[in-house]
């Protein structure tokens, strides 16, 4: 099988993360796997050093810090996948969660809910349907003197 050639992990159209600033490490994966458990290296750890990535502008490593402030160590993080057997699998597991966490978090926030009052009918609806509990509760009771 020959070498992919692969330019960089593309995050979307605007963002390519070129593949000099990932870095993996390998170890042995727990689960299925049979006696290939103990001898393959099938569990991927892709590693990213947000803080000092050269494609992100100012704006977009502040909101990577911030944001994933909780998975960072030291601003470098990392992702790990051992879902799969193969170890090839696994690094494009790796990738594509990579991309999906980074454009997800790059994604600018919807804008705030608008306030909104109760309409006049849900007012009116909404008192009426307690008019008929009341008279509901008021029919249980015994009658009194």
């Amino acid at each position: 099988m020959p070498a992919v050639h692969r330019p960089g992990l593309r995050v979307d159209a605007r963002l390519t993360i070129p593949e000099s600033e990932l870095s993996w490490r390998f170890s042995r994966s727990s689960g299925p796997g049979g006696q290939g458990v103990n001898t393959a290296d099938s569990r991927v750890e892709l590693v990213w050093d947000v803080a000092g990535s050269a494609v992100l502008s100012a704006v977009q490593r502040d909101r990577l810090l911030t944001s994933l402030s909780g998975r960072l160590v030291d601003g470098v993080l990392t992702i790990t996948a051992s879902e799969h057997r193969s170890q090839l699998r696994n690094r494009d597991a790796a990738r594509a969660r990579l991309a999906i966490l980074v454009a997800d978090t790059l994604r600018p926030p919807s804008p705030p809910r608008r306030p909104t009052k109760p309409s006049r009918g849900s007012k009116e609806r909404r008192l009426e349907a307690k008019k008929r509990r009341t008279d509901v509760k008021r029919l249980r009771r015994p009658p009194g003197d």
